[in-house]
Protein backbone atom coordinates (compact mmCIF):
# COMPACT_ATOMS: atom_id res chain seq x y z
CA UNK A 1 0.00 0.00 0.00
CA UNK A 2 1.55 3.04 -1.12
CA UNK A 3 1.54 5.56 1.34
CA UNK A 4 0.27 9.27 0.37
CA UNK A 5 -0.31 12.60 1.83
CA UNK A 6 -2.86 15.16 1.08
CA UNK A 7 -1.39 19.04 0.19
CA UNK A 8 -3.02 22.11 -1.04
CA UNK A 9 -0.51 23.79 -2.72
CA UNK A 10 1.66 26.64 -1.18
CA UNK A 11 -0.98 28.28 1.31
CA UNK A 12 -1.01 25.10 2.91
CA UNK A 13 -0.17 25.36 6.59
CA UNK A 14 1.57 22.10 6.50
CA UNK A 15 4.45 22.45 4.47
CA UNK A 16 6.14 19.79 1.52
CA UNK A 17 8.87 19.45 4.31
CA UNK A 18 6.36 18.29 6.87
CA UNK A 19 5.43 15.82 4.29
CA UNK A 20 9.01 14.65 3.75
CA UNK A 21 9.74 14.03 7.41
CA UNK A 22 5.88 12.43 7.96
CA UNK A 23 7.36 9.68 5.91
CA UNK A 24 4.79 9.68 3.00
CA UNK A 25 6.50 8.77 -0.63
CA UNK A 26 3.49 10.04 -2.84
CA UNK A 27 1.03 13.14 -2.76
CA UNK A 28 -2.44 14.35 -3.56
CA UNK A 29 -3.17 17.19 -4.54
CA UNK A 30 -5.01 19.60 -7.07
CA UNK A 31 -5.05 22.71 -8.65
CA UNK A 32 -7.16 24.27 -6.31
CA UNK A 33 -6.80 27.58 -7.91
CA UNK A 34 -7.99 27.23 -11.34
CA UNK A 35 -12.08 27.38 -11.06
CA UNK A 36 -13.89 24.56 -11.88
CA UNK A 37 -14.73 23.66 -15.51
CA UNK A 38 -11.92 25.28 -16.83
CA UNK A 39 -8.62 23.06 -18.04
CA UNK A 40 -5.73 22.13 -16.35
CA UNK A 41 -2.67 23.50 -18.48
CA UNK A 42 0.61 21.58 -18.68
CA UNK A 43 1.73 24.97 -17.41
CA UNK A 44 0.06 24.74 -14.28
CA UNK A 45 0.67 20.80 -13.95
CA UNK A 46 4.21 21.39 -14.04
CA UNK A 47 4.32 23.98 -11.42
CA UNK A 48 2.45 21.40 -8.81
CA UNK A 49 4.74 18.62 -9.58
CA UNK A 50 7.86 21.05 -9.18
CA UNK A 51 6.17 22.36 -6.31
CA UNK A 52 5.84 19.34 -4.64
CA UNK A 53 9.36 18.19 -5.62
CA UNK A 54 11.15 21.32 -3.75
CA UNK A 55 12.16 21.36 -0.15
CA UNK A 56 12.08 24.64 1.39
CA UNK A 57 16.12 24.77 0.76
CA UNK A 58 15.61 24.26 -2.70
CA UNK A 59 16.90 20.21 -2.59
CA UNK A 60 14.70 17.41 -3.82
CA UNK A 61 11.83 16.28 -1.53
CA UNK A 62 11.70 12.94 -3.88
CA UNK A 63 8.18 13.34 -3.39
CA UNK A 64 5.96 12.67 -6.35
CA UNK A 65 2.51 14.10 -7.29
CA UNK A 66 0.59 10.53 -7.23
CA UNK A 67 -2.94 11.04 -7.34
CA UNK A 68 -4.92 14.11 -8.08
CA UNK A 69 -7.49 15.29 -5.84
CA UNK A 70 -10.05 16.25 -7.35
CA UNK A 71 -10.56 17.04 -10.82
CA UNK A 72 -13.86 18.72 -10.15
CA UNK A 73 -17.09 18.06 -11.78
CA UNK A 74 -18.74 21.43 -12.63
CA UNK A 75 -22.47 22.09 -11.34
CA UNK A 76 -23.16 22.18 -14.94
CA UNK A 77 -22.27 18.97 -16.16
CA UNK A 78 -24.42 17.54 -13.07
CA UNK A 79 -27.00 19.09 -13.91
CA UNK A 80 -26.60 19.17 -17.65
CA UNK A 81 -27.52 22.95 -17.92
CA UNK A 82 -25.55 25.87 -19.05
CA UNK A 83 -21.67 24.88 -20.23
CA UNK A 84 -21.92 21.42 -19.70
CA UNK A 85 -20.81 20.31 -23.01
CA UNK A 86 -17.97 22.95 -22.95
CA UNK A 87 -16.65 21.47 -19.18
CA UNK A 88 -16.86 18.18 -20.90
CA UNK A 89 -14.48 19.54 -23.42
CA UNK A 90 -12.40 21.21 -20.92
CA UNK A 91 -12.19 17.92 -18.50
CA UNK A 92 -11.47 15.61 -21.67
CA UNK A 93 -8.07 18.38 -22.28
CA UNK A 94 -7.35 18.19 -18.37
CA UNK A 95 -7.23 14.41 -18.72
CA UNK A 96 -4.50 14.15 -21.50
CA UNK A 97 -2.30 17.23 -19.81
CA UNK A 98 -2.33 14.99 -16.62
CA UNK A 99 -1.59 11.82 -18.70
CA UNK A 100 1.05 13.60 -20.51
CA UNK A 101 2.95 14.88 -17.04
CA UNK A 102 2.58 11.03 -15.81
CA UNK A 103 -0.17 11.51 -13.22
CA UNK A 104 -2.53 8.18 -14.15
CA UNK A 105 -4.81 8.36 -10.56
CA UNK A 106 -7.69 11.27 -10.98
CA UNK A 107 -10.33 11.12 -8.17
CA UNK A 108 -13.09 12.85 -8.13
CA UNK A 109 -17.26 13.34 -6.78
CA UNK A 110 -20.19 13.89 -7.97
CA UNK A 111 -21.81 15.54 -4.95
CA UNK A 112 -24.20 18.33 -5.63
CA UNK A 113 -23.74 21.42 -4.80
CA UNK A 114 -21.31 21.19 -1.42
CA UNK A 115 -18.63 18.49 -1.42
CA UNK A 116 -18.65 17.54 2.25
CA UNK A 117 -20.94 18.62 4.99
CA UNK A 118 -19.91 19.47 8.86
CA UNK A 119 -21.60 21.33 11.45
CA UNK A 120 -18.44 22.13 13.57
CA UNK A 121 -14.69 22.20 12.44
CA UNK A 122 -12.99 22.17 15.81
CA UNK A 123 -15.36 20.08 18.31
CA UNK A 124 -13.21 19.57 21.68
CA UNK A 125 -13.12 15.94 22.64
CA UNK A 126 -12.20 15.22 26.59
CA UNK A 127 -8.68 14.40 25.54
CA UNK A 128 -8.18 18.44 24.58
CA UNK A 129 -7.91 17.33 20.62
CA UNK A 130 -10.39 18.98 18.32
CA UNK A 131 -12.21 17.08 15.75
CA UNK A 132 -14.66 17.62 13.16
CA UNK A 133 -18.68 16.60 13.50
CA UNK A 134 -21.70 16.54 12.08
CA UNK A 135 -24.78 17.04 14.72
CA UNK A 136 -28.14 16.24 12.44
CA UNK A 137 -29.78 18.53 14.92
CA UNK A 138 -27.77 21.54 14.47
CA UNK A 139 -27.95 21.17 10.51
CA UNK A 140 -31.90 20.51 11.05
CA UNK A 141 -31.55 23.96 12.87
CA UNK A 142 -29.64 25.52 9.58
CA UNK A 143 -31.91 23.90 6.96
CA UNK A 144 -35.05 25.17 8.70
CA UNK A 145 -34.37 28.38 10.48
CA UNK A 146 -31.04 29.78 8.88
CA UNK A 147 -31.06 28.64 5.36
CA UNK A 148 -35.18 28.72 5.25
CA UNK A 149 -35.63 26.12 2.35
CA UNK A 150 -38.93 25.56 1.15
CA UNK A 151 -40.68 22.27 1.94
CA UNK A 152 -37.42 21.29 4.70
CA UNK A 153 -39.89 20.01 7.01
CA UNK A 154 -40.59 17.30 4.72
CA UNK A 155 -37.22 16.01 5.61
CA UNK A 156 -37.14 15.62 9.10
CA UNK A 157 -39.61 14.05 11.64
CA UNK A 158 -41.67 16.40 14.74
CA UNK A 159 -38.89 15.01 17.30
CA UNK A 160 -36.28 16.57 15.47
CA UNK A 161 -37.89 19.32 14.16
CA UNK A 162 -38.78 20.50 17.97
CA UNK A 163 -35.17 19.74 18.91
CA UNK A 164 -33.86 21.94 15.81
CA UNK A 165 -35.89 25.36 17.09
CA UNK A 166 -34.85 24.53 20.53
CA UNK A 167 -31.49 24.79 19.63
CA UNK A 168 -31.55 27.30 16.81
CA UNK A 169 -33.43 29.66 18.99
CA UNK A 170 -30.80 29.07 22.17
CA UNK A 171 -28.22 30.13 19.58
CA UNK A 172 -26.30 33.92 19.68
CA UNK A 173 -26.27 35.65 16.28
CA UNK A 174 -22.62 34.88 16.24
CA UNK A 175 -23.70 31.13 16.95
CA UNK A 176 -26.11 30.94 13.59
CA UNK A 177 -23.11 32.61 11.53
CA UNK A 178 -21.32 30.27 12.68
CA UNK A 179 -22.87 27.14 11.93
CA UNK A 180 -23.66 28.64 8.46
CA UNK A 181 -20.12 29.03 7.67
CA UNK A 182 -19.58 25.84 8.66
CA UNK A 183 -21.92 24.03 7.04
CA UNK A 184 -21.01 26.38 3.58
CA UNK A 185 -17.21 25.39 4.21
CA UNK A 186 -17.80 23.24 1.11
CA UNK A 187 -13.55 21.95 -0.70
CA UNK A 188 -10.58 22.86 1.48
CA UNK A 189 -8.75 25.00 -0.24
CA UNK A 190 -10.90 25.23 -3.54
CA UNK A 191 -11.19 28.21 -5.95
CA UNK A 192 -14.98 29.10 -4.57
CA UNK A 193 -16.57 29.76 -1.32
CA UNK A 194 -20.11 29.74 -1.27
CA UNK A 195 -22.44 32.32 0.59
CA UNK A 196 -26.21 31.41 1.64
CA UNK A 197 -27.44 32.79 -1.10
CA UNK A 198 -25.31 30.98 -3.70
CA UNK A 199 -26.67 27.77 -2.06
CA UNK A 200 -30.15 28.67 -2.72
CA UNK A 201 -29.66 29.59 -6.06
CA UNK A 202 -27.96 26.15 -6.86
CA UNK A 203 -30.64 24.10 -4.78
CA UNK A 204 -32.98 25.84 -6.96
CA UNK A 205 -31.25 24.96 -10.16
CA UNK A 206 -31.47 21.36 -8.87
CA UNK A 207 -35.44 21.39 -8.79
CA UNK A 208 -36.74 18.20 -10.55
CA UNK A 209 -33.18 16.23 -10.74
CA UNK A 210 -34.32 13.18 -8.81
CA UNK A 211 -31.92 10.38 -7.39
CA UNK A 212 -32.38 8.71 -10.85
CA UNK A 213 -31.90 11.17 -13.19
CA UNK A 214 -28.69 12.50 -11.50
CA UNK A 215 -27.45 8.75 -11.71
CA UNK A 216 -28.58 9.11 -15.41
CA UNK A 217 -26.13 12.20 -15.83
CA UNK A 218 -23.58 10.74 -13.69
CA UNK A 219 -23.24 7.40 -16.30
CA UNK A 220 -23.45 10.30 -19.24
CA UNK A 221 -20.39 11.97 -17.87
CA UNK A 222 -18.43 8.52 -17.34
CA UNK A 223 -19.76 7.25 -20.87
CA UNK A 224 -18.25 10.38 -22.27
CA UNK A 225 -14.64 10.73 -20.24
CA UNK A 226 -13.74 6.94 -19.36
CA UNK A 227 -13.25 5.76 -23.05
CA UNK A 228 -10.46 8.61 -23.54
CA UNK A 229 -9.07 7.43 -19.81
CA UNK A 230 -8.77 4.30 -20.24
CA UNK A 231 -7.06 4.96 -23.67
CA UNK A 232 -4.78 7.25 -21.83
CA UNK A 233 -3.76 4.74 -19.14
CA UNK A 234 -5.81 6.83 -16.22
CA UNK A 235 -8.27 4.91 -13.38
CA UNK A 236 -10.72 7.39 -12.31
CA UNK A 237 -12.19 7.20 -8.85
CA UNK A 238 -15.33 8.62 -7.30
CA UNK A 239 -15.15 9.45 -3.83
CA UNK A 240 -18.24 8.77 -2.11
CA UNK A 241 -20.75 11.13 -0.66
CA UNK A 242 -20.24 12.62 2.89
CA UNK A 243 -22.29 12.63 4.46
CA UNK A 244 -23.54 9.57 2.89
CA UNK A 245 -27.51 10.30 2.97
CA UNK A 246 -30.08 13.11 0.83
CA UNK A 247 -29.31 16.64 2.76
CA UNK A 248 -30.98 19.85 1.58
CA UNK A 249 -33.22 17.99 -0.85
CA UNK A 250 -31.16 17.18 -2.80
CA UNK A 251 -30.00 13.80 -4.27
CA UNK A 252 -27.57 11.52 -3.19
CA UNK A 253 -25.90 8.59 -5.68
CA UNK A 254 -22.88 6.89 -4.16
CA UNK A 255 -23.51 6.30 -0.41
CA UNK A 256 -23.56 2.59 -0.45
CA UNK A 257 -22.21 -0.03 -1.96
CA UNK A 258 -25.37 -0.58 -4.39
CA UNK A 259 -25.04 2.53 -5.50
CA UNK A 260 -21.19 1.86 -6.44
CA UNK A 261 -21.97 -1.57 -7.87
CA UNK A 262 -24.72 0.17 -10.33
CA UNK A 263 -22.35 2.72 -11.78
CA UNK A 264 -19.59 -0.19 -12.08
CA UNK A 265 -21.98 -2.02 -14.40
CA UNK A 266 -23.40 0.75 -16.31
CA UNK A 267 -19.54 1.82 -17.24
CA UNK A 268 -17.62 -1.31 -16.98
CA UNK A 269 -14.13 -0.29 -17.67
CA UNK A 270 -10.61 -0.86 -15.55
CA UNK A 271 -10.88 3.07 -15.70
CA UNK A 272 -14.12 3.18 -13.97
CA UNK A 273 -12.93 3.12 -10.39
CA UNK A 274 -13.94 3.68 -6.65
CA UNK A 275 -12.06 6.11 -3.46
CA UNK A 276 -12.92 3.95 -0.83
CA UNK A 277 -13.47 6.79 1.83
CA UNK A 278 -13.40 4.45 5.43
CA UNK A 279 -14.35 7.95 6.94
CA UNK A 280 -17.78 8.87 4.29
CA UNK A 281 -18.85 5.16 3.71
CA UNK A 282 -18.87 4.84 7.47
CA UNK A 283 -21.01 7.71 8.66
CA UNK A 284 -23.52 4.88 7.62
CA UNK A 285 -24.25 1.33 10.03
CA UNK A 286 -25.11 -0.35 6.92
CA UNK A 287 -22.28 0.30 5.27
CA UNK A 288 -19.82 -2.78 5.55
CA UNK A 289 -16.38 -1.34 4.63
CA UNK A 290 -13.82 -4.41 4.74
CA UNK A 291 -16.77 -6.19 2.61
CA UNK A 292 -16.90 -3.54 -0.05
CA UNK A 293 -13.50 -3.73 -0.33
CA UNK A 294 -13.46 -7.51 -0.81
CA UNK A 295 -16.31 -7.26 -3.24
CA UNK A 296 -15.56 -4.18 -5.46
CA UNK A 297 -11.72 -4.23 -4.46
CA UNK A 298 -10.64 -4.82 -8.05
CA UNK A 299 -11.88 -1.35 -8.75
CA UNK A 300 -10.70 0.57 -6.00
CA UNK A 301 -7.88 3.03 -7.27
CA UNK A 302 -7.46 5.09 -4.23
CA UNK A 303 -8.46 4.58 -0.09
CA UNK A 304 -8.80 7.04 2.28
CA UNK A 305 -8.60 5.34 5.45
CA UNK A 306 -9.95 7.34 8.63
CA UNK A 307 -12.71 6.48 11.31
CA UNK A 308 -15.76 8.16 12.76
CA UNK A 309 -17.22 7.46 15.89
CA UNK A 310 -21.48 7.36 14.89
CA UNK A 311 -23.46 8.95 17.93
CA UNK A 312 -26.84 6.92 17.82
CA UNK A 313 -28.19 3.96 16.54
CA UNK A 314 -29.66 4.64 13.60
CA UNK A 315 -28.69 3.98 9.90
CA UNK A 316 -27.54 7.74 10.21
CA UNK A 317 -27.29 10.07 12.55
CA UNK A 318 -24.74 12.59 14.41
CA UNK A 319 -21.22 11.55 14.02
CA UNK A 320 -17.19 12.71 14.78
CA UNK A 321 -14.17 12.13 13.17
CA UNK A 322 -12.46 9.80 15.49
CA UNK A 323 -8.91 8.66 16.03
CA UNK A 324 -8.09 6.62 12.98
CA UNK A 325 -8.30 2.66 15.19
CA UNK A 326 -10.66 4.31 17.34
CA UNK A 327 -14.14 5.06 15.54
CA UNK A 328 -16.75 2.49 14.41
CA UNK A 329 -14.86 1.18 11.38
CA UNK A 330 -12.81 -2.04 11.48
CA UNK A 331 -9.99 -0.19 10.56
CA UNK A 332 -7.28 -3.70 10.96
CA UNK A 333 -9.99 -5.99 9.10
CA UNK A 334 -10.38 -2.95 6.20
CA UNK A 335 -6.26 -2.73 5.82
CA UNK A 336 -6.59 -6.79 5.92
CA UNK A 337 -9.05 -6.82 2.96
CA UNK A 338 -7.08 -3.71 1.04
CA UNK A 339 -3.84 -5.94 1.53
CA UNK A 340 -5.89 -9.70 -0.14
CA UNK A 341 -6.54 -7.07 -3.17
CA UNK A 342 -3.05 -6.51 -3.33
CA UNK A 343 -2.25 -10.15 -3.41
CA UNK A 344 -4.69 -10.58 -5.66
CA UNK A 345 -3.60 -8.12 -8.16
CA UNK A 346 0.27 -9.26 -8.07
CA UNK A 347 -0.89 -12.66 -8.45
CA UNK A 348 -2.67 -11.43 -11.66
CA UNK A 349 0.33 -9.49 -13.09
CA UNK A 350 -1.65 -6.21 -12.41
CA UNK A 351 0.45 -3.05 -12.90
CA UNK A 352 -1.17 -1.44 -10.29
CA UNK A 353 -0.86 -3.91 -7.78
CA UNK A 354 0.00 -1.25 -5.23
CA UNK A 355 -2.85 0.69 -3.82
CA UNK A 356 -2.45 4.69 -3.21
CA UNK A 357 -3.51 5.43 0.51
CA UNK A 358 -3.47 8.03 2.51
CA UNK A 359 -4.46 9.05 6.10
CA UNK A 360 -7.63 10.83 5.66
CA UNK A 361 -8.05 13.91 8.02
CA UNK A 362 -7.60 13.36 11.77
CA UNK A 363 -7.82 15.22 15.43
CA UNK A 364 -5.93 18.37 15.97
CA UNK A 365 -3.66 17.73 18.36
CA UNK A 366 -0.44 19.14 20.30
CA UNK A 367 1.04 22.05 17.97
CA UNK A 368 -2.01 21.53 15.95
CA UNK A 369 -4.27 23.03 17.90
CA UNK A 370 -2.06 26.57 17.25
CA UNK A 371 -1.38 25.48 13.72
CA UNK A 372 -4.76 26.07 12.46
CA UNK A 373 -4.18 24.44 9.51
CA UNK A 374 -7.38 23.55 6.74
CA UNK A 375 -10.03 21.74 8.90
CA UNK A 376 -9.60 18.37 9.09
CA UNK A 377 -6.24 18.03 7.71
CA UNK A 378 -3.61 18.65 11.05
CA UNK A 379 -0.04 17.18 10.51
CA UNK A 380 0.39 16.00 13.85
CA UNK A 381 -2.92 14.50 13.89
CA UNK A 382 -2.60 12.71 10.38
CA UNK A 383 1.10 11.55 11.15
CA UNK A 384 -0.71 9.89 14.25
CA UNK A 385 -2.39 8.27 11.94
CA UNK A 386 -0.10 7.21 9.09
CA UNK A 387 1.84 5.51 12.00
CA UNK A 388 -1.14 3.53 13.28
CA UNK A 389 -1.78 2.76 9.96
CA UNK A 390 1.74 1.88 8.90
CA UNK A 391 1.76 -0.92 12.09
CA UNK A 392 -1.01 -2.12 11.16
CA UNK A 393 0.00 -2.76 7.79
CA UNK A 394 3.70 -4.00 9.00
CA UNK A 395 2.39 -6.81 10.97
CA UNK A 396 -0.22 -7.91 8.67
CA UNK A 397 1.41 -7.91 5.11
CA UNK A 398 3.81 -10.51 5.82
CA UNK A 399 1.10 -12.97 6.75
CA UNK A 400 -1.56 -12.07 3.34
CA UNK A 401 -1.14 -15.13 1.25
CA UNK A 402 -1.22 -14.36 -2.48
Amino acid sequence: MRQTWRWFGPRDLVSIDDVRQAGAVGVVSALHHVPTGAVWTPDEIARRQAEIGTMKDGTPSTLTWDVVESLPVSEDIKKQKGDWRAHLDAYRDSLRHLAAAGIEVICYNFMPVLDWTRTDLAWKRPSGATCMRFDLTDFAAFDLFILARPGASEDYDEALQAAAEARFRAMSEADRDQLAGNVVFGLPGAAERFTLEDVRAHLAEYQGISEDRLRGHMIDFLSEIVPLAEELGLRLCCHPDDPPVPLLGLPRIMSTEAHYAAVMRAVDSPANGITLCSGSLGARSDNDLPGMMDRLGDRVHFLHLRNVTRETGAVFGSFHEAEHLGGDTDMVALVEAALREEARRRASGRADWSIPFRPDHGQDILDDLGRRAQPGYPSIGRLKGLAELRGIIAALEPRIAV
